[in-house]
């Protein structure tokens, strides 16, 4: 009997444990770490939501930039980290889903080595030339590139764009060259100086160069509306192409292990931050397009978008080891 008694004080402890935790959770610093250097969609979202979740939760939110290996590196030291709800991982699609194809091994598993949170964004993705470039269509850029098959070279700075580029090429039945850089700062920079001849990217560093008449958009790659670029034609459109919408995402997850109740809370104030209608209209201005979900819906996207890409990245020939 009183080994009993122990036992049912021990699970009655644990039972009210888990609430007791969520409800004070946090009392110290959340870390989120972001798998790209400062600038980029992952950096800036991580911050507009770190911000307003530090203010809700009354602790500090410190974003940490640990770029490379395609996002293996900050997905590396998140999966080790604690399961306690306070380090983070700004996960894009590549990190989730492509680098499992692309790697004969990783040093973390995409799906058992994380615990979906929720979707955060589905980023508008741009096809970008040098103002001073003479192609100022996509008919333009297929033309070209046709004409001298081999010679022209693309920049992009995520697996998700590379694989874009390489869609591009099979859809427009061209042969360009993937120049690969890390992160949008390093691909804006690229297109800027002309070390490559158009990039595929995500508004975040672009926009404001385009804005300025220093680089130009000629495709957008969704058919949803962009009001910074409201005549920009979709990428199937302007070059009579059929590849359908193709976009970044953007989630948020924690180590496997974290307490589903911590889980919940980061969720429903996720949920909240990117709903905030203040929130959405500065993201969806500049092309990121917030979206949340549930842990579960998350996780069903996740696998979903997996069963997708891996034929498009074994067809690509695309691998990194």
């Amino acid at each position: 009997m009183t080994a009993f008694r122990f036992a049912f004080v021990g699970l009655l402890s644990a039972l009210c444990a888990a609430p007791a935790t969520a409800q004070e959770y946090p009392t110290r610093p959340i870390h989120i770490i972001v798998p790209f250097p400062a600038g980029g969609p992952s950096d800036v979202l991580a911050r507009l939501i770190g911000d307003k979740m530090s203010a809700d939760f009354g602790q500090a939110v410190v974003v940490e930039n640990r770029p490379g290996a395609n996002t293996v590196i900050g997905a590396e030291a998140a999966a080790k980290a604690a399961p306690d709800g306070y380090t983070l991982l700004m996960a894009i699609d590549s990190t989730l889903v492509m680098n499992q194809y692309l790697y004969k091994s990783l040093p973390y598993d995409p799906l058992a080595d994380f615990v979906p949170i929720s979707l955060v964004a589905r980023t508008i993705g741009l096809l970008v030339v040098n103002a001073q470039s003479d192609v100022t269509s996509v008919k333009d850029l297929i033309a070209k590139a046709k004409a001298a098959p081999g010679k022209l070279n693309y920049g992009a700075g995520t697996i998700s764009t590379k694989l874009q580029g390489y869609l591009f090429n099979d859809a427009a039945g061209v042969d360009t060259m993937l120049v690969s850089y890390n992160g949008s700062a390093e691909v804006a920079h690229g297109i800027l100086t002309k070390s490559v001849d158009f990039v595929f990217d995500g508004p975040s560093a672009e926009l404001p160069l385009i804005q300025s008449g220093d680089l130009r958009a000629i495709a957008k790659l969704d058919g949803r509306p962009f009001p910074a670029l409201p005549n920009l034609p979709t990428l199937d459109a302007a070059g009579g192409l059929q590849l359908g919408d193709m976009t970044v995402w953007l989630g948020l997850v924690a180590p496997r292990g974290t307490p589903a109740p911590i889980i919940d809370k980061l969720q429903g104030e996720t949920a909240k931050i990117l709903n905030d209608p203040g929130v959405k209209a500065r993201a969806d201005a500049v092309g990121f397009y917030p979206a949340s979900s549930t842990p579960a819906e998350f996780s069903a996207f996740i696998r979903g978008e997996a069963a997708r890409w891996q034929p498009v990245v074994k067809k690509s020939g695309l691998h990194f080891d």
